[in-house]
């Protein structure tokens, strides 16, 4: 019982920063990076999905669709893998043939493509979706206005569509900041790496496990209480759902 009381106190000791409880903190701080920069990242390639969907050529619209089944139909997991070092490598290939030296991407740079271009699959459908989901009386009654393309898309598609989007975009943002966790694989030092070290080192398994939950659980709550927020401006004046 000696033994395992000073394994307990050792291990809150090492939970009190500058210890292991301030690489945790890091940890956590490189995961809301990645997710931030990675959601941003695929909303970005999702709008430009969602508007090649919708109003692009034969080509865009069967290159886009490729794009999204192939990302929406591997695991996550084996895309890492594949974007991490088959895209370092090919970076490297390019960068050998124009005469350069090695490309050093960093990790935080590459975590952030990685999720990006998951995410990007992800939010084309959701906004291909929501952008459908707006009247199409809406639109003509806009053209009839005289309303240029720029204007529909400002003042009519966009304040439509948002209440729509919300959800799902939400939903996606969670998933961002738990797909961080992934790229412990490829050794980046985020949360579940380096919570993994901790525990390692300590051999307090449960403790630094069940603190590294603790943290996502909190950033998730953080985040339900701004979806909320978000979501009732943006669907002030509208019926709420049965």
């Amino acid at each position: 019982m000696a033994d395992a009381g000073s394994m307990i106190n050792w291990g809150l000791l090492a939970l009190e920063p500058p210890g292991w409880g301030g690489v945790l903190l890091a940890g956590l701080w490189n995961s809301i990076q990645i997710a931030v920069g990675g959601y941003g990242l695929g909303l970005l390639l999702g709008t430009g999905g969602a508007m090649g969907k919708l109003y692009g050529g034969p080509v865009t619209k069967d290159l886009l669709e490729v794009y999204t089944t192939l990302v929406r139909a591997v695991p996550e997991l084996v895309l890492i893998l594949i974007l991490y070092y088959a895209g370092t490598d090919v970076l490297n290939q390019i960068s050998a043939a124009l005469g350069w030296g090695p490309v050093d991407v960093s990790g935080l740079a590459a975590g952030i493509f990685v999720i990006g271009v998951v995410q990007g699959a992800y939010s084309t459908e959701v906004l291909r979706g929501a952008i459908k989901a707006v009247p199409a009386g809406q639109i003509e009654a806009a053209r009839a206005y005289g309303m240029s393309p720029g204007q529909i898309l400002r003042r009519i598609t966009l304040p439509a569509m948002l209440p729509h989007a919300i959800p799902g975009l939400s939903n996606l943002w969670l998933i961002a900041t738990k797909d961080t966790a992934l790229l412990a694989v490829v050794g980046f030092s985020e949360l579940t790496l380096v919570t993994r070290q901790a525990a390692g080192a300590t051999k307090a398994y449960l403790l630094f496990f069940c603190a590294a939950g603790v943290l996502y659980l909190m950033l998730t709550l953080v985040s339900n209480v701004l979806i909320v927020l978000i979501e009732r401006r943006y669907r002030r004046g509208m019926a709420e759902p049965a």
